[in-house]
């Protein structure tokens, strides 16, 4: 690969610290990097575009792999998702200017079950997913990473902006050091053995420096826009996916307030999530009072949508399932910070954990909590390192 100018991205950048034996090489892997096959998942964005050069530019043996997650003649000509026909000819064309090996893996079958029903089967339950999420935990985390290490990699390595720091214990899971990047909230279902496996190269970085070194490698992706819907959901229309995928979901009903008197009609529960207050399209409403209506809860068995005013949103406590813990065990309850937006601000709270999952209760009353949703949780004290999370039961 022929890149101009300084090298700057060396193996600090990449390594960070490895702990008090220095590992020969900056993944914290004791080869030299010309003997260190590292799988770079190329989604064709930038981030990960980047990633497979800074690798490379390092002397590794880089391999790029790219997931075709949906069907490819509909998505041909897409902007603005991964995984899709055009990102799979990018990712292909940076790989062929890096002089990296590159495959392109069919993981539609499995994406469609992992992702889109589960996706759709929240929906159905009155909750609001995150598939991102299920994605990391499925195709990604859990199949590419088995994929990587049977051809024979060290470490799968994604354009992630987490930060792997080595910790007393092992490595722990940290915020992006830029807040404005950090993507963490999306990955607190990484599991302490991923952990061991995985990198995240650009970590330690702003955006505008990725794509200055995709400039300095000359990559055509250098200027492409960030991904910005749900891959498989075309210009955010999640309703019409999800109806198309589980018809039921789309069965009108009414919306009432908090006393159950009936307030309007709906055609689909899957268009609210809780806390919404546009599309509800009430006006005047005789019995009730008029000031404004947020969705407070969803109830699927009855079609119902509940609404009530702003005051009803605030939660003192939320229930987690399928938590995944990657913090030192603890008794009682431990001080934390949590968001349960990912682009929320850390609020504090308290979690304790229990075999079934775990309640979290918040200093503050946190308004517009989710179901389906997910909790991560952050240490109290700088905020940096993710101790887990889970997802957000119904409340009544």
């Amino acid at each position: 690969m022929r890149a101009r100018g300084p090298r700057s991205h060396d193996s600090f950048a990449i390594g960070a610290y490895i702990g008090p034996a220095m590992a020969r090489n900056s993944l914290g892997i004791d080869k030299a990097p010309g003997d260190t096959r590292v799988v770079v998942a190329m989604s064709g964005g930038v981030d990960s575009s980047v990633t497979a050069g800074l690798l490379k530019e390092q002397g590794y043996d880089v391999v790029g792999i790219t997931l075709q997650l949906y069907d490819h003649g509909v998505a041909v000509g897409r902007t603005g998702a991964c995984c899709a026909g055009q990102d799979i000819q990018d990712a292909r064309l940076v790989a062929e200017r890096l002089a990296i090996p590159h495959y392109v893996l069919d993981y539609e079958s499995r994406f469609r079950a992992e992702v889109m029903d589960s996706f759709a089967d929240s929906y159905v339950r009155g909750e609001t997913p995150v598939p991102c999420i299920a994605c990391n935990r499925t195709v990604k985390f859990r199949d590419l990473l088995k994929t990587a290490r049977e051809l024979g990699a060290e470490a799968l390595a994604t354009g992630h902006y987490v930060r792997r720091v080595m910790g007393k214990a092992g490595p722990e899971l940290h915020r992006g050091a830029d807040p404005a990047r950090d993507q963490s909230y999306f990955l607190f279902g990484t599991t302490t053995e991923q952990l061991d496996f995985l990198r995240f190269p650009l970590g330690h970085m702003p955006k505008s420096e990725t794509r200055a070194l995709a400039e300095r490698y000359e990559l055509a992706v250098a200027d492409k826009p960030d991904s910005q819907d749900i891959c498989f959901v075309p210009n955010g229309d999640y309703a019409s996916v999800v109806q198309k995928l589980r018809p039921e979901a789309a069965e009108p009903g009414d919306i009432v307030d908090l006393q159950g008197r009936v307030v309007g009609r709906h055609d689909g529960i899957v268009r609210f999530t809780v806390g919404q207050r546009r599309g509800l399209a009430l006006g005047e409403r005789a019995g009730t009072d008029n000031e404004p209506l947020y969705v407070v809860r969803l109830e699927p068995e009855t079609r119902r949508v509940v609404v009530g005013p702003r005051s009803a949103l605030g939660r003192s406590e939320i229930a987690l399932y399928d938590v995944n813990w990657l913090g030192p065990k603890f008794d009682g309850a431990l001080p934390v910070k949590v968001r349960v937006r990912s682009s929320q601000a850390l609020r504090p709270a308290e979690i304790c954990l229990a075999t079934d999952g775990a309640t979290v209760r918040f200093t503050e009353p946190e308004v517009g909590v989710s179901p389906g949703q997910a909790c991560v949780v952050y240490d109290a004290d700088s905020g940096s390192r993710v101790l887990g999370g889970g997802f957000i039961r119904r409340f009544a």
